[in-house]
Formats: C-alpha cells, structure tokens, sequence
C-alpha cells in the first residue's frame, strides 16, 4: 500500500486509539485525583496537566497528518515515510525503554483489550515492505 493511503488509513485509527488512552489515563486519574467534573475540567487538564502529558505528541502527531493530507503544496515520498517512521516510534510497546510514555502504554494494551487491539492494527499497518517505498506517491 502506498505511504500516502497509509497515513490517511493511520488517521482514525490513531484517533480511535487516543481516545481509548485518554479514557484509560481519565480513569487513572479519578482513582487517584477523585472525578472529572465536567468536560472543560478534563479538557484544561489534558492540555495541562503531567498526568495526560504522555499522550500529547500523540494529538500532535494527529494533527500533522492532518497538515499534510490537506496541504495544497506536494508532499514527497519521503515526507510520507518520515511520518509514517515517526508513527511507528509514537506507539512505544515494543521499546525497550523503560520511559513512563512506555510503561504507561504497556499498561495500557495490558489493561484494555480493546487498546491491545487497536495496537495490533496499527501495527499491521505501519509494517513497511520495500514494495510500499517503491510505489509510493
């Protein structure tokens, strides 16, 4: 598959898979912080609080592809790749480091089957064959 329809295939699924950890990572926090009120407090803490900050690069990342796949400039191959490589570094479970961002996603795909899952689809998707940088856009 070429790079291009992978990162707009990588999209929802990264989408779906951060709205699973920031779910998973909201009900850390309420067992230890107590309730989430009301949406504008999580939103305030999400954006601002240490506990969510592993998550971040991910809602960074997002928007990134969302840049890319609606800039009306070209987007070279290697653009696309370099991407897709930084895709496959954002989902940490295979790392072996022992950074939180890597425990607390491991915990995560270990927690919630839905999340292991989730995984297992991007990374399906994020396998790069040299087929794939040959045909790419």
């Amino acid at each position: 598959m070429p790079a291009y329809e992978k990162l707009i295939k990588l999209r929802p699924l990264l989408l779906k898979l951060h709205k699973s950890l920031l779910d998973a990572e909201q009900d850390s926090y309420e067992r230890v912080h107590g309730p989430i009120t009301s949406k504008g407090e999580l939103f305030r803490l999400v954006i601002g609080d240490e506990w969510f900050e592993w998550l971040r690069p991910i809602s960074q990342f997002i928007v990134r592809i969302d840049e890319t796949t609606k800039s009306k400039q070209p987007v070279s191959p290697n653009q696309l790749h370099a991407l897709l490589a930084e895709a496959r570094d954002l989902i940490p479970l295979e790392s072996a480091d022992d950074s939180e961002t890597v425990v607390r996603y491991q915990r995560a795909v270990q927690n919630r089957p839905e999340i292991a899952m989730m995984h297992a689809d991007m990374m399906d998707l994020l396998e790069i064959s040299q087929d794939d940088r040959d045909n790419s856009p």
